[in-house]
């Protein structure tokens, strides 16, 4: 275990350096800087005061200058000033990142026990009316596209039944604190967590169903069988468990993409997180807290991805760390 999360620790190093190489000059290759949405804002774009402001930002060094400011800055953990903002990044995102998180955690647990479940029933009553029905729905989530959800929820629940809020974290003009808080904001959860989590919840159905029948296939189940072992037991013990290897890889492969999702749904739903925040960012050029946001976010992923091949071991004795 110590001698693969060392190994680990030496390829992150190196992934997380070809990721800031590849963001950094990505984002570089699109027209415009901050300094020109400030001046345009401004009313002022004179060439003097665009001068001035890319001196300012740091914008008149050459680009290999900039990026190897920037790799200095992230060796300290610094993640540097959003000029657009005048706050630091690391100090934006952590305002922003627990809305994240809580979205996020919702709406993936929610797709998690819902879409296993849908799965496990629709393999268990494979053929029958049940599966058809589940496969339907699934497929039927998965073809519509979020924000259209989002927008008919909000129609229904929020216009026509008035049961929930549009949109916001918090009820601002109810001054609310302590469990008055809490419920407020499970309120404002619901629709964007449900949003987001409905497109997850048809894969792991359909991959829960298709990856339980392949195991209900193999020697070892038939064989339990053959023992008289009941067929609750098999499909428990046997057979979900080993199903479960596929759903934990596109777990791990949806909790570093959920953040282009959480930009769809943040914005329908006003939800003030990272998504939103990089949504805007993007749009006022301010590079440094793009960055910022899309190195957190690969952070995220590649860590995930550990946890994915140590939770391997977990699921399947037979399965060792190299």
């Amino acid at each position: 275990m110590l001698t693969y999360l060392r190994r680990s620790a030496a390829q992150v190093a190196f992934v997380l350096l070809g990721i800031a190489l590849i963001n950094f000059f990505l984002l570089h290759l699109a027209p415009g800087d901050a300094a020109q949405v400030l001046a345009g804002e401004s009313g002022a774009a004179t060439p003097e005061y665009m001068e001035a402001l890319r001196r300012q930002f740091g914008l008149d060094q050459p680009l290999y200058v900039q990026f190897l400011r920037y790799l200095g800055n992230l060796v300290t953990f610094d993640l540097g000033y959003s000029f657009r903002q005048s706050l630091p990044v690391s100090e934006l995102i952590l305002q922003r990142l627990p809305a994240t998180l809580l979205l996020m955690g919702t709406s993936i647990g929610f797709a998690l026990v819902a879409g296993c479940s849908l799965g496990f029933l629709a393999a268990r009553r494979a053929g029958k009316l049940t599966d058809t029905v589940i496969s339907v729905v699934a497929l039927l989530f998965y073809a519509t596209p979020v924000f259209w959800v989002g927008i008919m929820l909000i129609v229904v629940f929020s216009v026509m039944l008035d049961w929930l809020p549009v949109g916001g974290m918090t009820s601002v003009e109810a001054n609310l604190s302590g469990l008055a808080l809490v419920g407020d904001v499970a309120l404002h959860l619901i629709l964007p967590a449900v949003t987001l989590g409905l497109f997850y919840l048809a894969i792991y159905a359909r991959l829960m169903r298709v990856a339980m029948l392949e195991v209900y296939g193999q020697d070892f189940v038939r064989t339990a069988r053959a023992k008289g072992v009941r067929p609750r037991r098999i499909a428990w013990r046997h057979v979900l468990r080993n199903a479960l290897l596929p759903i934990v890889t596109t777990l791990g492969v949806q909790l570093g993409s959920i953040l282009g999702g959480a930009v769809l749904v943040e914005t329908v739903f006003s939800w003030p997180g990272l998504g939103r925040l990089a949504f805007a960012a993007l749009f006022q050029r301010d590079l440094n807290l793009l960055l910022g946001i899309l190195f957190c976010s690969s952070v995220v992923v590649v860590l995930v991805n550990i946890a994915v091949d140590l939770v391997y071991t977990l699921l399947d004795p037979r399965i060792e760390l190299d």
